[in-house]
């Protein structure tokens, strides 16, 4: 039994929700990774996740299975083409129909009922209000507002019994500083997926937005990707 405060942790198997499992664990805490099949058509993205979690010593990693596939509205939810091919300058404008309505607020809803089980009071969420690509549940003032909600809408919050927090250690971060943190901590990124539309083998597609600002992210850092040195794909 670990004597380390728990805390869970939200894991796409992506390369920023990576890092903050890695960046949970250097602080101290026992990380249980909290992943979704939730209707994604990037599903390859769950095998990703699993292989970080182990790589990162997960305390337990949990897929949860939600359909938000029912309500559609979103290039990767519905049959709705992932955009490619867009520019820097086109990624930054508006919020794009890759955005999955309140997804963000669902996944840490999941999370906080799991942490009131655990007796955790940290959540960990690998959001960024820089390389985000516009979605409005990456923003600082969502994180501020559900933090807010988790101690009103809780039993330990109610009864005192601490006070749940929200954590967002990549908000202000820009993707090759991300990258340069996990490589600190000793994340392989090479199991990692970023892809908005990998084939069913889990390859990127290199032309989405995902795979876009992974690729400036690493070009920004000096160092390659290891998860195209591996696909050979360089």
């Amino acid at each position: 039994m670990t004597s380390r405060p728990p805390a869970v942790v939200l894991l796409s198997g992506g390369l920023d929700s990576a890092t903050c499992l890695a960046i949970a664990r250097s602080e101290g805490f026992a990380p249980y990774a909290l992943s979704f099949r939730y209707g994604q058509r990037h599903a390859p993205e769950l095998a990703a996740a699993g292989r970080v979690a182990a790589a990162l010593g997960a305390e337990r990693h949990v897929v949860a299975s939600i359909d938000l596939g029912l309500f559609g509205g979103s290039a990767l939810t519905a049959d709705i083409d992932v955009p490619k091919d867009r520019d820097g300058e086109e990624i930054a404008r508006g919020i794009p129909i890759t955005y999955v309505p309140a997804r963000n607020a669902v996944f840490l809803t999941f999370a906080l009922a799991w942490a009131e089980v655990l007796g955790a009071f940290d959540l960990f969420v690998g959001v960024n209000a820089l390389d985000y690509s516009g979605y409005p549940d990456c923003r600082p003032e969502f994180v501020s507002a559900f933090e807010a909600m988790a101690n009103l809408a809780t039993r330990a919050g109610v009864e005192g019994a601490g006070r749940f927090r929200v954590r967002a250690p990549l908000l202000s971060m820009t993707k090759a500083e991300i990258i340069r943190t996990g490589l600190a901590l000793g994340v392989d990124y090479g199991l990692t997926l970023s892809c908005y539309d990998p084939s069913t083998e889990g390859a990127p597609c290199l032309r989405c937005d995902a795979c876009h600002l992974r690729a400036r992210g690493f070009r920004d850092a000096g160092v390659p990707d290891p998860a195209l040195q591996q696909a050979g794909r360089t």
